[in-house]
């Protein structure tokens, strides 16, 4: 048997007035898991324990089979274990975004425009972490390089007791109203700061600014956390598998699974991003003996931060037509039995620009056992809310795997 779940990062939503009422899942022209829902199971999913904050490592540990109550320890370490940083259970990770900061006047007054530096390259990004490293390193502080806007800090013998707060929750507002709070917290602030004076007019954000791009102005951090354990995900489910994804907390949350993970050329997490390398990878590793891919995709999320509409919808009628379509192909003629759950692992809706903690929509098709035609199913919100209800992220990955007696 051959699995594969299939993340759309924050595809569910609300109805929106300007599509008639519908949501951009039930606008977007996806043909290929309409197929599917119409011989498979449709239901919803709380992917966000009551009490959880509705972030992604929360939600992708849930669907991946793990309790976030027990399991989640802090997004960052999860990151920090993708990018390779060995971690002592001293250390405390905090996730280091590259924001733009708009207006004038002191650091307390400027706007929190852009979560993500305008979807800053990794490329630059490598030279401003390197700039706020040689700033601020010391002996029981260091600063790495992730992908785009998403970085790590590293504090030796460090505290987490403090309030921080993502950035993507706090867009179009006064940096001054958001900035970390509790003990311990000053000497966060006190970087934040100055890390504007230093990124401002450096010659990276000088060049995208003459290109009329956003500058990728200041570091914001947040999501701290210790080092993570979980249990093995063979031994769990007993079966191999990999993940695929170009965000490092879906990679780290695999890697400390035991799962392996690849690297995909051009893998942005943005809507523009590698689709068609997505896909191969995943049937490479089916290929390759890999009973399950875990394939996320960060694009509907990124066009939810930014108020993109008309992206979201495009972005999800293409990983109908370029990643679900072939690899769905590539199963259908291969020997074995196969099973889809295609779900996202939260909601970002449009009209708040950030996460949800309302449950998500699911489709779920084995081809061994392909239910009665039912042509009004479909992967919606509306279709979901009809079908089955699964009150967790990891009830419904044991269901799926046949963990549980159901």
């Amino acid at each position: 048997m051959k699995y594969l779940i299939l993340v759309p990062d924050g595809a569910g939503d609300e109805k929106i007035k300007e599509l008639g009422g519908a949501t951009p899942l039930e606008k977007a022209h996806m043909p290929v898991i309409k197929k599917l829902a119409e011989r498979g199971e449709t239901g919803m999913v709380k992917t966000i324990p009551d009490g959880v904050a509705p972030g992604s490592d929360a939600a992708n540990l849930s669907v991946m089979g793990y309790d976030p109550a027990v399991f989640l320890t802090g997004r960052s370490p999860l990151e920090a274990a993708s990018i390779g940083i060995e971690m002592s259970d001293t250390d405390v990770a905090f996730r280091t975004n590259l924001i733009t900061l708009k207006g004038e006047g002191k650091y307390e007054d400027l706007i929190i425009s852009d979560h993500s530096g305008g979807d800053i390259s990794t490329e630059e990004a490598d030279q401003l972490i390197k700039a706020v490293n040689e700033e601020f390193a010391d002996e029981n502080i260091s600063f790495y390089t992730g992908v785009s806007y998403r970085h790590l800090m590293i504090v030796h013998n460090g505290s987490e007791e403090m309030e921080l707060t993502p950035p993507h929750d706090q867009l179009g507002k006064r940096a001054g109203d958001h900035l970390p709070k509790g003990r311990d917290s000053g000497f966060i602030s006190k970087m934040m700061k100055k890390s504007y004076d230093i990124l401002n007019d450096h010659p990276v954000n000088l060049a995208r600014k003459e290109k009329g791009l956003e500058p990728a102005n200041s570091i914001w951090i947040w999501g701290q956390g210790r080092k993570p354990s979980l249990s093995s995900f063979t031994q769990k489910y007993g079966i191999t598998g990999t993940a695929i994804s170009a965000v490092d907390l879906i990679k780290g949350i695999a890697i400390c699974a035991g799962l392996s993970t690849v690297d995909v050329s051009g893998a942005t997490g943005t809507i523009n991003t590698n689709f068609e390398g997505k896909a191969r990878a995943a049937i490479e590793a089916f290929r390759n003996g890999k009973d399950f891919v875990y394939l996320h995709i960060e694009g509907p999320d990124e066009c939810s931060h930014q108020g993109d509409m008309e992206g979201k919808i495009k972005c999800l009628e293409i990983i109908d037509k370029k990643v679900l379509m072939p690899i769905l192909e590539y199963l259908e003629e291969a020997p074995e039995d196969f099973s889809i759950l295609e779900v996202p692992d939260h909601r970002t809706p449009l009209a708040i620009r950030t996460h949800s903690a309302d449950p998500v929509p699911y489709v779920l098709y084995r081809s061994g056992e392909q239910k009665p035609f039912d042509g009004s199913r479909e992967f919606s919100e509306r279709s979901g809310e009809k079908g089955r209800f699964f009150g967790s992220g990891f009830a419904l990955a044991d269901y799926f795997f046949k963990n549980e007696k159901q």
